[in-house]
This record gives C-alpha cells, sequence and structure tokens, in this order.
C-alpha cells in the first residue's frame, strides 16, 4: 500500500517546525553546540539523512491523531517538534547511561562529544522542547496551552521513571514481570500515549476520546517495547542499527531476558552464574534461549498486545476521509510484526 500524501506533507512539515525552532530558539549559539543537535537529529555529520533522522513516528502519530479528531494538523506542529526534541533528549541521555556507543547505525552524541556535552546537550534539547510546546499560544487558549504542557511534563517524568526502574534492574537477578511493565510503561508507553492524547486535545475532542487514545497508546507503547526487545537479541544488526548482543552484554532485563530467567532452565543457571558477559557468552545465551523457545514466547506476546491496541482502536470508531491516514499507518503498527 502506498503511503497516502498527507503522511509525506506532515513529514516535511516536521521537519521543517524542528529545524526553524532549533535555530530561532539557538540563533546565538556556538556552532558546535547547535551540531550536537542536528547531528542527534540526522541532519549533520556521516551518515546523516532518513535513517540517521529515525522513524519520527511519535510526533507523526501525533498530527495524524489531531487529524483525525477533525483538527488542523498543522496548527499542532509545535506539540509534534515538542515530543520528537523530549524523544531525543531521553535518547541522548540513555545512550550515555546504557554505555551505548551506537544509535541508528552512528556514533552516539557522547562517543563523539564526550559524556560531559552530550549531557548538556540532552538537557538543552528538554528545554527547547518546552520552548516549542509553549508556542502553541499562538493558536490555542491559554487553558490548552497549559494543559497540554502539564501532560508533557507528566511524560517526561513518566520516562525518568522508566529509566531509574531499568538502571535498578541491572543489578537484579531475579525481577518480576510486574516490575518490568511498570518499567515499560514510563520509558516507552508514557510519551506515545502523550502524543495521542496531545493530537486529540489540540483537535478540541471530547476527554473521553482523549482518554481511549491514552489507553491505546499506553498498549501500543508496551508491544513496542517488546517487539523491540525481540529485536535486541534476534533482529539484524544493520536495520536496527543496534548490536544483537549489546542487550545480554549489559545484562538488560528485557522481555526475553525475563523469560529465560524465570523459566528455570539452562538459560536461567547460566544467566546467574555469569557475573560479567562477552561477546561469546551473549552468542551462547542467545542459543540457549532459542532451544528454549523463548524467541517464539516472545512474538506471541507483542502480537497479543497488537491484538489488545486493535479492540480499543476499533472501539474508537475513527471512520471518513480525515481519518484515513490514520489508519493506515495504524494497521502498518498492527503488522509490524519484525
Amino acid at each position: 500500500m502506498q503511503p497516502d500524501p498527507l503522511i509525506s506533507e506532515m513529514q516535511t512539515a516536521l521537519d521543517e517546525e524542528l529545524r526553524a525552532s532549533i535555530a530561532s530558539i539557538l540563533q546565538d549559539y556556538p556552532n558546535d553546540y547547535v551540531a550536537m543537535f542536528n547531528y542527534q537529529l540526522g541532519w549533520e555529520g556521516e551518515g546523516a539523512g532518513m535513517d540517521a533522522q529515525g522513524k519520527r513516528i511519535r510526533p507523526l502519530l501525533l498530527l495524524l491523531a489531531c487529524q483525525a479528531c477533525g483538527g488542523d494538523w498543522r496548527l499542532a506542529l509545535p506539540a509534534a517538534a515538542a515530543v520528537e526534541l523530549v524523544h531525543n533528549f531521553s535518547l541522548i541521555h540513555d545512550d550515555i547511561q546504557d554505555c551505548s556507543e551506537v544509535r541508528r547505525g552512528r556514533p552516539t552524541v557522547w562517543v563523539k562529544w564526550g559524556e560531559a556535552q552530550a549531557i548538556n546537550a540532552g538537557d538543552a534539547m528538554l528545554t527547547v522542547a518546552q520552548y516549542e510546546l509553549l508556542s502553541l499560544d499562538q493558536h490555542f487558549s491559554a487553558q490548552v496551552v497549559n494543559h497540554a504542557v502539564r501532560l508533557l511534563q507528566s511524560a517526561c517524568l513518566d520516562l525518568t521513571r522508566g529509566q531509574f526502574l531499568d538502571i535498578a534492574f541491572e543489578k537484579e537477578d531475579d525481577l518480576p514481570i510486574d516490575l518490568y511493565w511498570q518499567m515499560v510503561g514510563g520509558k516507552t508507553g508514557a510519551l506515545l500515549a502523550t502524543s495521542f492524547q496531545l493530537g486529540a486535545l489540540l483537535a478540541g475532542i471530547n476527554e473521553d476520546i482523549q482518554l481511549g487514545m491514552t489507553e491505546f497508546g499506553t498498549i501500543i507503547g508496551a508491544a513496542f517495547q517488546v517487539q523491540d526487545d525481540w529485536l535486541g537479541i534476534w533482529g539484524d544488526d544493520v536495520s536496527t542499527g543496534k548490536s544483537t548482543t549489546s542487550d545480554l552484554i549489559s545484562k538488560k532485563k528485557t522481555y526475553p531476558i525475563l523469560l529465560g530467567s524465570h523459566n528455570a532452565g539452562e538459560f536461567a543457571r547460566r544467566w546467574k552464574e555469569l557475573k560479567t558477559v562477552n561477546e561469546q557468552d551473549a552468542r551462547e545465551l542467545t542459543l540457549l534461549l532459542e532451544k528454549e523457545n523463548i524467541s517464539e514466547a516472545t512474538c506471541k506476546k507483542f502480537e497479543e498486545l497488537y491484538q489488545q491496541a486493535r479492540a480499543i482502536f476499533i472501539a474508537l470508531d475513527f471512520n471518513g476521509e480525515k481519518a484515513a491516514p490514520f489508519n493506515q499507518v495504524i494497521e502498518s503498527l498492527f503488522g509490524r510484526i519484525r
């Protein structure tokens, strides 16, 4: 299926909004300072281009949700840009905290500029996001802008809670699955759910639809994370831009690793006895997970979550010409099995 022309138009407009916002807010800042923004957003440096920019799915879904709810998506561009900047702020900091050297197939910001400058760039990106969101006051009431700010600030706090749990879990061998879902709700679900709710809010739709969109986004976020956890071990290094051994080497508590730990099989025994994991260990652990059918069980889980989200989406009953592009993208998400 060919993408709707409106989606391409939205993607172009989002890029223009991001560039204009950064150029305006940081106009008197040092070139090297701005370069970190432009590099993280995929506009500059070796390997710059669409792959380095990422999917930008969160801001796109915000704009599409606004359109589907009967709003003017162009007026929602500052909110979409703010969401993308918050997402990238979190990636810069995550890469430092996780010691990840590659992001989207390129060296991470901290690898190129050092940890201190990368932390500063992440802080700045979060601040620029707030400035961008406040520019909604050109077209929306103070009440709506205040609500939007509260939603995004809440999502930012949830992001930090999710990251706190993620880091804390690295020291735990036996972690209940319930705590994993709390982590996912913060790291992945919060900003995705907020993107949907912001789109509905800026369209002026009723609160029931806004809450339904939030619930839908939360479950989609959980499905995304479980799927990304699967890709972190069994995905293609080139396609994901990330090593398929890094999660195991860093002993991250991803969904398949937790399943394997609770399975009380050979993987669990080996996992607990290894204080550190090297490349060879990671390859052996992957084989043990496959032997214990953990890959299949992980696939089953994210497909189950997608089906739950589909049921919520159907109940929201988005029909008509304005909702067609939104429906198309959502269907593509449900079909994102690998």
